[in-house]
């Protein structure tokens, strides 16, 4: 894109920004991470955040979306219906979701691996498994941005039409 180009096209705050990863991931991967070293709650707080991001994003990019010209009223309402619908599946399943589970059976059974394999003390294991648990977030958010993009192509998208 050339600069003149990119100076025309509007910053994406939930993209584009830091914001980005309160749910576009590290907000529910790092309560993830941390499960055995935190409360419940702390954990659950962090799928709210992740959550709170998906939605704002959401309506968001339905708003944008809305702000479009239109052939007609009903043309909007189906556009900005599913430019949301396909955001909120997209994040949920990308931002949420499967990274989420990922990180969550990921540290289970590192848990249990140096459990059975060593002599580390519980603590020192607990903060072992967390560390390795942030240490492999980078590393799953493309292969799953990827799978998601690709599933979604193939599933709900050739409903809608996107």
């Amino acid at each position: 894109m050339s600069p003149v180009e990119s100076s025309n096209v509007e910053k994406d705050i939930f993209r584009d920004t830091p914001v980005r990863f309160l749910g576009k991931r590290y907000a529910n991967e790092v309560g993830e991470a941390f499960r055995s070293l935190v409360k419940p709650v702390v954990v659950k707080f962090s799928y709210v955040v992740a959550f709170g991001y998906v939605a704002a994003d959401s309506v968001d990019k339905g708003f944008k979306e809305s702000k479009k010209p239109h052939a007609n009223d009903t043309e909007k309402a189906k556009r900005v219906a599913i430019i949301a619908v396909d955001t909120v599946l997209w994040q949920t399943f990308a931002s949420v979701l499967i990274p989420g589970f990922t990180i969550n059976r990921f540290c289970f059974f590192t848990n249990m691996l140096l459990e059975k394999s060593t002599k580390l003390p519980t603590n020192l294991r607990k903060w072992t498994v967390t560390a390795l648990g942030l240490a492999t977030i980078p590393f799953i958010v493309h292969p799953i941005d990827a799978f998601v993009e690709d599933a979604m192509n193939k599933t709900a998208r050739k409903v809608y039409n996107y």
